[in-house]
Parts: structure tokens; C-alpha cells; sequence
């Protein structure tokens, strides 16, 4: 059974501003890739931390089945949000510890029903140190953005 990866990788032009998301894919056997697949989209006018949500959201969602996977992201915000804080938020309904509204709640509810589905191991990658991957997924990320950029 091959194992699943998906390296995702948000981007905004300003913050807030037109932003990207990208996603690869990829199921390997052992050093061998069995199959990739990438993903992107954006939005005209968005922060960082929304497109970072929703490439992951993405890659989730594009499962067609429950599957064991890691998803790997250069986002802290994205891990710990996800492996950590949204076990507060939800038990606050959705409030912070300091009892304001999480923001970006109606992604981090998407988020958390996506990886409902699936077996996720959350891993963390330093972005812009030249793994290849998450290279990738920041390409792709731009060239979401870039339909929204000015000129674009």
C-alpha cells in the first residue's frame, strides 16, 4: 500500500491582498512516486493564514476515500492550530481561551471535518530552506495568486 503525502503551502501578495493556495499530492513506495497530483486556487482579497487553511482544506477534501496521510506544512499557525489549539476552541465553541472568536472559524471547522475523515499525521517543514516539495506547493500557491494580482 503506497503511503500518502500531501505538502501544502499558502500565499498573499499584502496581507490581506490577492492570495494563492497549492498542494502536491503524491503517493510513493518506498522512494518510488506511485502517482502525484497538484492543486491550486486563490482568491482576490484574502491573508496568508486563510490560503495556508485551505490548502490543506484542499488536499483533504480531494481524498475520493478515508486514507492514511501526512499532510506537511511550513504554517505553525496550520499545525498547532490543528493539532493543538482546536481541541480548546472547540470545547469553547469556538472562542478563544481569551473568549474572542477564533478567527478564520468557518475554515478550521472545514479543516476539522476534512481530516475527520482520514487517519492525518501533521508535520512541519522551516518554508523557503529548499525542500523540494514544499518548493513546489509554494509555486503552485503563486500561481493561484496570480490570476488575482493586479494585472494578473
Amino acid at each position: 500500500m503506497p503511503e500518502l503525502f500531501a505538502y501544502t503551502d499558502g500565499a498573499c501578495s499584502g496581507n490581506p491582498g490577492p492570495g494563492g493556495w497549492g498542494a502536491l499530492l503524491r503517493a510513493m513506495d518506498g522512494d518510488a512516486i506511485v502517482k502525484e497530483r497538484e492543486l491550486q486556487g486563490g482568491e482576490k482579497d484574502t491573508t496568508n493564514n486563510r490560503m495556508e487553511l485551505l490548502a490543506a482544506i484542499h488536499a483533504l477534501e480531494s481524498l475520493a476515500r478515508p486514507s492514511k496521510i501526512t499532510v506537511v506544512t511550513d504554517s505553525a499557525y496550520v499545525k498547532n492550530g490543528v493539532t493543538g489549539w482546536i481541541f480548546g476552541w472547540k470545547r469553547n465553541g469556538w472562542k478563544t481561551a481569551a473568549k474572542k472568536p477564533v478567527k478564520n472559524v468557518e475554515l478550521w471547522q472545514r479543516l476539522d471535518a476534512a481530516q475527520a475523515r482520514h487517519d492525518v499525521t501533521w508535520e512541519w517543514v522551516k518554508g523557503h530552506a529548499g525542500h523540494p516539495e514544499n518548493e513546489r506547493a509554494d509555486e503552485l500557491a503563486r500561481a493561484g495568486m496570480a490570476p488575482f494580482k493586479k494585472g494578473g
